[in-house]
């Protein structure tokens, strides 16, 4: 089945450069990494933080006294797309909006809840109000409840390539014309249970500065109303492949990015702008060396900017290749890859063509 080109037209970020998207954009565009802190006793206590992000604060008292950091992170993200725009749908009134977001959920609430059932005087001796928080599609139920969403609502869990794999499930609800606009990205906290997870599960160096946030797309289909007066790029081409170990990472991506390019029916100099997920790692910098060659286009370096996101990474790398373009008008019509690999076994990229700025 081919899959209809759906359009970005708006976006929202909450990062460690701080609260909604001009904060994102600012700090973007300066290049300056965001400020490190050391928040809780870890292998590596420094980390990018969301700063001053107090749920109460920004969301109310109201429903989220027993609210994790991810969850409130994703609900706010969501509420700078939602708001008013998305009254609850009506009959006749065609596909409500949905939601598809990336995040595995919240590692410190699943230990906090475990470790009181093994250190409580009875295993059942648990606050029944934190087991919410420890189920994967908690952030993204909240999301839905807090906002109206009536459209379809689905978790994708992905590590770094959840973004990637959010957008396109997005996509394919729409082609299947099971949705209409579709709000899709990624959501991450950092904790100390997260920090001390990577570091005994070798899933990247304890160098690597772990970061969090939540950024969010809004897709509409193809030809809509709405995505030709605001697009801001088109998704024309997604490919995924999973590998065993480190030494298939070149060559399964290199498959990948050869496949999309093949489905967009482009060539490796059209691509004009690349939004890696790993600008350290070796194996995906080979494979885009073989993909490009010399004449690489620029990159953008997301993870020396707000650090190691992981599910909400790739997302951060779409919004960037956005905020980039705004300004470059030498980027118009031309195309934007990006990359994600997860130690997991996952990895994919994604073709965009970005449309002039408005």
């Amino acid at each position: 089945m081919r899959i209809a080109n759906p359009v970005i037209t708006a976006w929202s970020a909450i990062s460690p450069f701080g609260f909604g998207a001009d904060a994102f954009r600012t700090g973007l565009r300066a290049g300056v990494p965001a400020p490190t802190s050391a928040a809780e006793p870890a292998p590596d206590a420094r980390s990018r933080l969301v700063p001053d992000f107090d749920a109460r604060t920004v969301l109310g008292k109201k429903g989220t006294r027993s609210m994790d950091r991810v969850t409130a992170l994703s609900v706010a993200a969501v509420g700078e797309l939602a708001g008013p725009q998305d009254p609850p749908a009506t009959p006749g009134a065609g596909p409500a909006t949905g939601l598809v977001l990336g995040t595995s959920g919240s590692v410190r609430s699943t230990m906090d809840f475990t470790r009181s059932s093994i250190d409580g005087d009875r295993p059942f001796y648990v606050d029944p109000a934190q087991f919410p928080n420890t189920v994967m599609n908690c952030a993204a139920g909240q999301c839905a409840i807090w906002h109206g969403l009536k459209g379809p609502n689905a978790t994708i869990a992905g590590g770094n390539a959840a973004g990637l794999l959010a957008l396109n499930y997005a996509r394919r609800l729409q082609a299947g014309g099971r949705a209409g606009t579709l709000l899709c990205g990624g959501a991450e906290e950092y904790s100390a249970a997260r920090a001390w997870l990577r570091h005994h599960g070798g899933d990247g160096p304890d160098s690597a500065v772990l970061g969090e946030g939540a950024a969010v797309l809004r897709l509409e289909p193809s030809g809509s109303e709405a995505a030709e007066r605001d697009g801001l790029a088109e998704v024309v081409a997604m490919e995924f492949g999973v590998h065993q170990d480190t030494r298939e990472i070149r060559s399964v991506l290199l498959s990948c990015l050869r496949r999309a390019l093949d489905t967009a029916g482009a060539r490796p100099g059209d691509i004009g702008l690349v939004a890696p997920g790993d600008p350290a790692g070796e194996a995906e910098q080979a494979a885009l060396a073989d993909l490009l060659g010399t004449g690489s286009p620029a990159r953008i370096d997301c993870v020396g900017l707000i650090g190691d996101a992981a599910a909400a990474a790739a997302a951060f790398q779409v919004l960037a290749v956005l905020v980039t373009a705004e300004h470059d008008p030498a980027l118009a019509n031309r195309l934007a890859l990006v990359t994600a690999v997860d130690s997991s076994g996952a990895l994919g990229c994604a073709l965009l063509r970005l449309r002039p700025a408005r």
